[in-house]
Formats: C-alpha cells, structure tokens, sequence
C-alpha cells in the first residue's frame, strides 16, 4: 500500500512582521481562527512527556485557557501524563491545523495551578464528566469494560441529588513556554518557520529556521 500521498501547501504566508509584539498575540490569533473554522476540536494539540526511562510518550488533551500567556489543561495527577509532568515539570505542546496548514510546536515549564482555579473549571464540566474524573483511576489496568462501567454507576449512585464535588486527584496544570515555533505551509515544501525564545524576563528573541 502506497502512502505517498502529497499536498502543495497555498493557503498562506508568515512573516517576521507577525511576531512585532512577541509570539502571544499571534498564538492566540491562530487558535482563534481554528475556533472560528468550526472544525472538530479547534484546541487539540500533542501533549509531550518523558517517563522514568526517557522514553516520549505523547496523547491528544485540550487546551482549556491562555491565561498569563500560560497554556491550561486538565487532567488526572495520577495519570501517566499527570506522573511525568509532576515529576519533570517540563512538556512539549503541538498543536496542528490541517485546514490552515498551519502547526505551532511549543516547550515549556510546567506547574500545577490552584486548587480553586481547578474548583472553578470542574464545576463548569458536564456532570457525566465529574463522574467520569472519580470513575477512573486514568492509566491503570481494569479488568473489564463493564469493570469501568460499573465504577461509573457506583460514582453516580454515590452523588445522586447531591453536586460532585473536584477529586483530590483531579486538576490542571499550566505550561509557561520557553519556545514557541509557528509553521506555515508553503508551496515546494519551502515551509515559513519563525522561531521564538524567551530572552529570561527582557522578552523573546526571534529567528527563521529553514524548512
């Protein structure tokens, strides 16, 4: 089976005038504009860990807020992903349009935020999903799929006529990144690369790096 599949990028340009006031602005500016798209999931992007090994481990979670120039996502800190950023305190981000043809890499140092920032977003989550967060001890072994299901009918027998409160377990994490790569699509792979890395606290240095 051939997979040599191939497509002239067109659909648009990315130069250094875009990064006049830092790389924040146009970060937010191309998520906005995949929100706008209407397409599946506007906000998906790779989150990258390592384990104790070394060894990427990457999966798909949603950006939820770009507060204080920071990328906020929510998780279980017992998960796989919760462990890693935990214990390494550091991620990558990829986030990739294909209607844009637009990809934006970001790495980063990572934090758990407050409790009640985490209060706060849980409470606004569907309540088949605050179920869900107890229900699910996120990367361990479970022995059936009515074995999960099951512990899903206990959580909610447990909260009926009552608010489900935010597990312990349960909460989000902000990445503060140190570098940030917007990519543009352009036509005989010629890609537009414009680099950004923060400069400590005087800013961000900028760069075009060949495709």
């Amino acid at each position: 089976m051939s997979l040599d599949s191939r497509t002239d990028y067109t659909k648009g340009t990315l130069n250094e005038e875009s990064l006049g006031n830092g790389p924040w602005p146009l970060f937010e500016e191309w998520v906005k504009a995949a929100v706008e798209a209407g397409i599946s999931d506007p906000t998906a992007f790779t989150l990258t860990t390592v384990d104790v090994k070394g060894f990427p481990h990457g999966r798909i979670v949603l950006l939820r807020d770009t507060r204080n120039e920071e990328l906020v996502f929510y998780t279980n800190y017992l998960s796989e992903k919760g462990r890693d950023l935990t214990r390494e305190q550091r991620a990558g981000a990829t986030f990739f349009w294909p209607h844009a043809e637009r990809q934006i890499r970001v790495r980063g140092h990572v934090t758990k935020i407050s409790p009640e920032e985490s209060d706060t977003y849980f409470a606004s989550r569907p309540r088949a999903s605050q179920l869900g967060a107890w229900a699910s001890s996120q990367s361990n072994p479970v022995d059936s799929r009515e074995g999960l299901e099951r512990r899903y009918t206990e959580q909610a027998d447990r909260f009926e006529g009552k608010e489900v409160e935010r597990p312990p377990h349960w909460g989000g994490f902000a990445m503060k990144p140190e570098v940030i790569e917007f990519w543009q699509g352009r036509a005989s792979r010629m890609h537009d690369r414009l680099v950004c890395r923060r400069d400590g606290e005087q800013g961000w240095t900028f760069e075009r790096l060949q495709p």
